[in-house]
């Protein structure tokens, strides 16, 4: 026997044994990841108590959010058995990887713990449901729509279309403008000669109004209604109006009840004023 021959014949041992382990191995990694995907999907529909405050488009954000990070939790665990497995079986020792030692060590010990920062706050961030996927937030400078949350990093994409992929352990303050319910918040001058209680009455009456109307009543979940005096300003009396909206709605409610004040105050005699300049010519003798 040449040594061509002998060659081929311990690949062929080889694959025989440890080569077809790997395969087998391989194709349960498969399909462990697809069958968890779909327990994970089933359980956390199931096991995730509803909110009260959510529709049922924003619940199924919520959802969505917790499956994604878990999937992917799942697929880098079986991954990670996979690659320890298959370093096994091509002779290369895993117990000192296993034990921080060799490049493993090395990497954590130069660079891994920013990673496992991340990993962390990314758990934080998911079971204390801080913001999840279709969530308006700001985080630092930047405020946009949650399109992805993973275990290593936030992606939010803003109004321009930019988006931005912030790391976890990077993210100190998050504001969520979408949690739970909405306002909306808006303020308006009118002229000083203008009778608050009337006024008071025709903000709230448009407010009811704008709560039965088939369209953008289901939004809404309490009325637009006259809050106080915000402010003398110096050509105007500036009052706040406040209500209550489904999660993301406030900017689509606020635009519609602007609309319809204009057109209450106009029949109702409510003047609106512009700043008035007065100028004074002194002519010199």
């Amino acid at each position: 026997m040449n040594d061509t021959q002998h060659l081929f014949q311990i690949i062929f041992s080889w694959t025989k044994t440890h080569g077809l382990r790997i395969v087998i191995v391989f194709v349960l990694a498969f399909l462990i990841i697809r069958v968890a995907g779909k327990l994970i999907t089933r359980l956390v529909r199931k096991i995730i108590s509803r909110d009260s405050f959510l529709s049922e488009e924003e619940e199924k954000k919520r959802e969505d959010t917790i499956i994604n990070i878990l999937i992917k939790l799942t697929h880098i665990i079986v991954w990670f058995g996979f690659l320890f497995f298959l370093l096994q079986e091509v002779g290369i020792p895993i117990a000192p990887l296993l034990t921080g030692a060799g490049i493993l060590g090395m990497a954590v010990g130069f660079g891994a713990q920013s990673l496992v920062k991340d990993f962390i706050t990314g758990l934080f961030i998911v079971t204390e449901n801080q913001f999840r996927i279709g969530d308006m937030v700001c985080i630092g400078e930047h405020c946009g729509v949650v399109e992805d949350v993973t275990l290593r990093i936030t992606k939010i994409r803003e109004l321009d279309g930019t988006i931005h992929f912030i790391p976890n352990s990077e993210i100190r303050i998050a504001s969520n403008k979408s949690k739970d319910f909405s306002k909306v918040d808006i303020t308006i001058g009118v002229g000083y000669g203008t009778d608050i209680d009337h006024l008071e009455q025709v903000i709230n009456r448009v407010g009811d109004k704008l709560k039965e109307h088939p369209e953008f009543g289901m939004f809404i979940i309490e009325a637009p209604h006259f809050l106080h005096i915000e402010d003398f300003a110096d050509s105007a009396i500036t009052v706040r109006i406040l209500g209550t909206v489904y999660p993301k709605k406030q900017y689509l409610i606020a635009g519609e009840l602007k609309r319809q004040l204009k057109d209450a105050f106009e029949k109702e005699g409510i003047e609106i004023p512009y700043p008035i300049r007065t100028v004074f010519l002194h002519k010199e003798k």
